[in-house]
């Protein structure tokens, strides 16, 4: 049966529980992971699958997706067993500029304000969860 191509899709979870077609590209994490870099820039033009990568990254470490395995169960990174125990491990703050299109600096500066008072609100309500 053939799958749908999942145009405009940015989140990982959709794509896959959705069952949209997607080229595997969990080899990353083990790249990125073993690379050690304190900083990483992920540079690629426009449609390339920046936000959808960070997305599978963000899925893959966060203690938010632990016990998600049936996310990664039939990818590359899955037959990895040091990996199959990292996935769901870290606290991770995912922070994403794509829905930003805005046509002057105000209103720009107003969207990711707004992002981050929602990421400090998680933030918040998750420590207030765990203390």
């Amino acid at each position: 049966m053939a799958r749908t191509v999942g145009i405009g899709h940015q989140d990982f979870e959709t794509i896959r529980k959705g069952r949209y077609f997607y080229i595997d590209k969990t080899r990353f994490i083990k790249e990125w992971w073993e690379r050690g870099d304190r900083v990483s820039l992920i540079t690629r033009p426009r449609r390339f699958g920046k936000t959808l990568n960070i997305s599978m990254l963000e899925q893959f470490f966060s203690a938010n997706y632990a016990d998600r395995g049936d996310l990664f169960s039939d990818l590359v990174i899955w037959k990895d067993t040091n990996y199959r125990q990292l996935q769901g491990t870290y606290p991770v703050i995912s922070l994403s500029f794509a829905n930003i299109k805005e046509d002057n600096y105000i209103t720009a500066r107003r969207k990711i304000c707004q992002i981050l008072s929602n990421i400090y609100s998680k933030i918040i309500f998750c420590l207030k969860k765990i203390f």
